[in-house]
């Protein structure tokens, strides 16, 4: 695991001796100073010749470049000799753990460069990486800072060349000394002496200027000149940010106590920085299921509340992640119990265009900044094998650039990474279902997407670090190349279509606008088969994957209707008719996250929220999102657990205001319905009709029954007391 840390150890017997912890005893040699230590060292050290080579370009080949690790005693003295001359910072002190190189060109000593212990907080890197306290206080150690940078020789793109070759041996280098594998380096560019142009050139990445803070300024001074951050991760692709952001094992989250709202189960432990903040979004919370389809203000009854409502969303601590934390706990308890549950990706839009006074906002059509205005919402809706909604495991929602120049450029897609692409949303939700799925070994996760999801790195990223209970469900749309055994190529469409039909099955279709529903017939091909990487990504040594197809074809489809023609890729093996089923089965459960999103909007009216700001607009959808799955989940309950005691969802003076008014009855009876004959009262309060021919109730009918019953009960409450 490396070297021992004898300076850290030094640092914290120090510690303990100034606390008078420990007595250590007297010290036995004065420590040199500088201006003596340099004699010492010129006078001790047969140390290597520091030539300040005035090479032509013409002299400089990569070949001749060489970088040394500094190890041994004169090779240091001669580092710090270096960098005591000629750098505007001198050799030191470094901080923490080091490591240092010295660069030599055609064996003449041009330069050195020194790499130690990263910055323990920083804004702009912080916020590039995007992890969380926890998660930096873990893996700060991942994170190095390049503290010097020195070449006596100015030779064109020898920086920049130096700069690449020894981030291609640092994370080698450090993990030899350390036992430590880094995985991105920082560096600081002082403003008013340079550019960072070598760094730009070497593809380091700029995220900001410090705020002039040293890392002894607990004064808040700010006293040292601002510095330009720039970043190089040492792992391709997003791997290290996902790893970065990892922090230490949770533990599941504990069944909520008997006398929780569901508010308090849902919301009670989210970390605003103020106990009051969290005790108001419970009440939110609350007051947005009560009357799901009411503006603010009459959500919240009075005048009082409602500015603390707009208070509490404009508060920088409402981010969508903080206010969704804890749901996405409990939805993970949730999915936890289950022995595999479904997690459904899907993006819809926002529409505020008629909102003028919205800040922040962005298109969301194709035809560029001058469309229709509004925000993106990708959610992650988890399911189980029931089709009960088990909630919200991650969401992400964003606004897209008016920036005229950032639009027109399809030609360039294919040169852009996938972390700097809208379609990295889908990794984002892979991410954070595989570590669920590692925190719930017990529990099969199975992620599902629509075409728009058939994205290659998705399926490298499942191949290369998924956890074993983590399975892709994907609808493909890319005609995509495949390897066959015989050493030809093929496409996947053309290739699973020459497989013999190995059965037939029956799928319901819904209805949509003018299309009635029906039963469609559907024939399925199924095979395996070897994915080739596009061309794009050859170049960047991605590898063919081994996934299973399932073509499912309609048989005999009706006149003017188009056929269901859907093509899937799976990770789980698909060798029967039974296995082929089995997916196809999975994926038609994909359409309740369009019911989910369905509730969110005409439910909840998420696009009739007027607030002041996309960052306000955020905090709100992050309520009513938990606030239409609550409602989606009634309504499955409903129809799953029918006998169950209506006291599950609703609350004494709730069920007791239901039934008088229901019956026309003063007197409410002693024992509660279940919860069938609940939702069918509340149902037809919302305009359903109860027909044998109707089935149960939907979303819609409840969402609006629940807001008469919420006056109904306020009603009956003030009626009670009053007798």
């Amino acid at each position: 695991m490396g070297r021992l840390r004898e300076m850290g150890a030094r640092v914290m017997l120090g510690r303990l001796n100034r606390k008078f912890d420990i007595e250590l005893p007297a010290v036995k040699r004065k420590i040199p100073s500088s201006t003596s230590s340099s004699r010492v060292i010129k006078a001790e050290c047969n140390a290597l010749p520091i030539v300040s080579a005035d090479l032509s370009p013409s002299n400089f080949c990569a070949q001749d470049v060489d970088l040394k690790v500094v190890s041994s005693r004169e090779e240091r003295f001669t580092w710090r000799e270096l960098m005591e001359q000629n750098h505007y910072l001198g050799s030191g002190p470094l901080c923490g753990a080091q490591l240092k190189y010295l660069v030599y060109l055609s064996g003449a000593l041009v330069g050195g460069l020194s790499f130690s212990a990263a910055a323990y907080a920083l804004e702009a890197r912080d916020k590039k990486i995007g992890w969380s306290d926890e998660a930096r206080k873990q893996n700060l150690v991942r994170v190095i800072c390049n503290s010097r940078f020195l070449l006596t020789s100015k030779i064109p793109n020898l920086a920049s060349h130096v700069l690449s070759r020894v981030v291609a041996r640092l994370s080698d280098d450090w993990n030899s000394r350390y036992g430590i594998s880094p995985l991105l380096v920082e560096t600081f560019v002082e403003k008013e002496r340079f550019r960072g142009t070598c760094y730009r050139a070497a593809n380091w990445i700029y995220v900001g200027d410090t705020k002039g803070r040293g890392r002894n300024d607990s004064g808040r001074r700010c006293n040292v000149p601002i510095k330009q951050i720039f970043l190089c991760p040492l792992e391709p692709s997003s791997n290290w940010q996902h790893k970065l952001c990892q922090g230490p094992p949770k533990k599941l989250k504990s069944d909520p106590k008997k006398d929780a709202s569901w508010a308090e189960c849902e919301f009670g432990a989210v970390n605003l920085g103020d106990a009051r903040l969290t005790a108001r979004l419970v009440t939110v919370a609350e007051d947005f299921f009560q009357k799901p389809t009411a503006n603010i203000p009459q959500a919240c009854g009075s005048s009082a509340k409602t500015k603390a409502v707009y208070r509490l969303f404009s508060s920088p601590a409402a981010t969508m992640d903080n206010l969704l934390a804890d749901h996405a706990e409990s939805t993970l308890s949730r999915c936890a119990k289950e022995s595999r549950v479904f997690a459904i990706q899907d993006t819809t839009t926002l529409n505020y265009t008629t909102h003028h006074a919205t800040t922040e906002l962005g298109p969301i059509g194709s035809s560029g900044a001058e469309a229709t205005l509004g925000l993106l919402l990708h959610s992650t809706f988890m399911l189980n094998e029931a089709d009960t909604p088990l909630g919200l495991l991650h969401a992400q929602c964003w606004a897209r650039s008016t920036d005229p120049e950032s639009y027109g450029k399809a030609d360039q897609r294919y040169d852009i990474p996938i972390e700097k692409k809208e379609s990295y949303k889908w990794l984002k939700g892979f991410h954070a279902t595989a570590e669920a799925a590692q925190r719930a070994p017990n529990t099969e996760f199975v992620i599902m997407g629509d075409r728009e999801s058939d994205i290659f790195e998705l399926f490298d990223a499942q191949n290369k670090s998924a956890p074993q209970n983590l399975q892709l469900l994907i609808r493909a749309c890319q005609p995509r190349k495949i390897h066959l055994d015989s050493g030809d190529n093929k496409y996947l469409w053309e290739h699973v279509l020459e497989q013999p039909i190995g059965g037939q099955m029956i799928v319901a279709v819904p209805g949509s606008g003018k299309r009635p529903a029906r039963q469609a017939c559907l024939g399925l091909h199924f095979t395996q088969v070897t994915v080739a990487p596009p061309e794009k990504l050859k170049k960047r040594k991605f590898n063919p994957v081994k996934l299973f197809a399932i073509a499912a074809v309609e048989i005999d489809p009706p006149q003017d209707v188009e056929p269901l023609q859907w093509l899937l890729l799976s990770t789980k093996p698909v060798t029967s008719f039974a296995e082929a089923h089995q997916k196809v089965t999975w994926y038609v459960k994909r359409w309740n996250i369009e019911v989910f999103h369905k509730t969110l909007k005409s439910g909840c009216e998420i696009e009739n929220r007027q607030l002041q700001s996309a960052h306000n607009l955020k905090a709100a959808l992050s309520v009513d999102m938990v606030v239409a799955w609550r409602i989606f989940h009634l309504a499955k309950l409903g129809r799953e657990v029918p006998d169950a005691p209506c006291t599950i969802f609703f609350a004494e003076n709730e069920w007791k205001a239901l039934m008088c008014f229901t019956h026309k009855t003063p007197v409410p009876p002693e024992c509660p319905p279940n919860l069938k004959d609940a939702l069918l009262m509340v149902a037809k309060l919302g305009g359903f009709l109860g027909r044998k021919s109707d089935g149960m109730p939907g979303t819609q009918t409840i969402w609006r029954g629940m807001e008469r019953l919420s006056d109904i009960s306020e009603a009956c409450a003030v009626f009670f007391n009053s007798s």
